[in-house]
């Protein structure tokens, strides 16, 4: 089983590197981009074969080590 993790900064919080991909963009001529918020993509092989609770699994993982919940939003998908 496969579960996929993303994880963006939470609304509200600066974005510098987002900020910096934007401007970019601007330089390089892509017009028309307001806004870019930066984040990462996770997979994971589990061994699991329950999805209820790999799913459990994974979001401890991520309350613990994979997102900083303070500033972080986070989705799980079980593949």
């Amino acid at each position: 089983m496969k579960a996929r993790v993303t994880v963006m900064l939470k609304n509200g919080v600066l974005d510098p590197q987002g900020e910096a991909i934007r401007h970019a963009l601007g330089a390089l001529g892509f017009a028309g981009v307001d806004g870019v918020r930066q984040g990462k993509v996770i997979e994971l092989d589990l061994a699991a074969t329950d999805r209820t609770a790999a799913e459990a699994d994974v979001k401890a993982m991520c309350e613990k080590l994979l997102a900083n919940t303070v500033i972080e939003g986070y989705k799980v998908e079980i593949l």
